[in-house]
């Protein structure tokens, strides 16, 4: 599928061929340049966007474990994730760097000493990400995890008390993608997908991005949506699957005279 768009940013379109090579060098930039080992626990923190999944699935295919965490979090909820799950490395967004920092700070209450590493994207910086993924080729093999190997350590929102990190195998990304898509979406390469909950959510991991790969699909990835940009989003890329909560699709059913929703074949919701 290497030519076929996979992912739809704010200013670009990456092929499935551009996002392998992405998650390739990440991979490398993981292993070789930041030592890394297999296991190691991964932070990521950034809106939805095209680097943003591949830095998910870079970390994911060089055997790591990815810790997702949501663009609102603050210090002191970072440093409660971090110090749970032994967070060893971040990489995170520029635009978000500022709360993270203060995990790095040891003169700051919020400091933790697990975190050792902290890599920035979506910059120019020269020790950035974008700048260490220059430096290696773009054909990795990938670590030879088992299906029994986590990959990734998700959140709960800590509505019942402390944010508890639940634990989820490879095996799990791929049986989620072959069962509610599958036989509830009838989901092919033909699907577009757009929404609103992020990456770092299970919502948006499953809707958002691993959905839409399996199938060969591509999908819209964008940092800030209000319901009117939602409904204008589905007109302009023809997007036949939409993923957001009920009380955004309440609104924008108020603003939906006049825009092309005819693509559109499942709005899901959760929450």
């Amino acid at each position: 599928r290497g030519a076929r768009a996979a992912l739809h940013g704010a200013d670009q379109t990456w092929s499935y061929l551009t996002l392998q090579e992405r998650i390739n060098q990440i991979a490398q930039v993981l292993l070789r340049d930041m030592g890394l080992v297999a296991g190691n626990r991964v932070l990521l923190r950034g809106a939805n966007s095209p680097m943003m999944a591949a830095c998910c699935l870079g970390a994911i295919k060089a055997g790591l474990v990815v810790v997702p965490t949501m663009p609102l979090l603050r210090a002191t909820e970072l440093k409660q994730i971090i110090d749970k799950a032994q967070v060893s490395a971040a990489l995170c967004a520029n635009s978000l760097v500022d709360e993270l920092s203060h995990c790095l700070d040891p003169a700051h209450p919020q400091h933790t000493s697990s975190l050792q590493q902290l890599v920035v994207f979506g910059g120019d910086a020269p020790n950035g990400l974008e700048s260490r993924m220059a430096r290696f080729d773009t054909s990795y093999e990938g670590h030879p995890t088992t299906r029994d190997d986590v990959c990734l350590i998700a959140f709960t929102s800590g509505t019942t008390g402390q944010p508890k990190g639940t634990m989820h195998f490879h095996r799990d990304l791929l049986a989620m993608c072959d069962l509610f898509p599958r036989h509830v979406l009838n989901m092919s390469a033909d699907d577009v997908v757009c929404g609103t909950p992020p990456i770092a959510f299970t919502f948006g991991l499953g809707g958002l991005l691993a959905f839409p790969l399996r199938y060969g699909a591509s999908t819209v990835l964008l940092e800030k949506l209000t319901p009117e940009l939602l409904l204008h989003t589905i007109e302009k890329y023809r997007a036949t699957q939409c993923y957001t909560a009920p009380t955004f699709y309440r609104q924008m059913a108020s603003l939906a005279d006049g825009v092309d929703l005819s693509s559109l074949r499942h709005p899901v919701s959760a929450g």
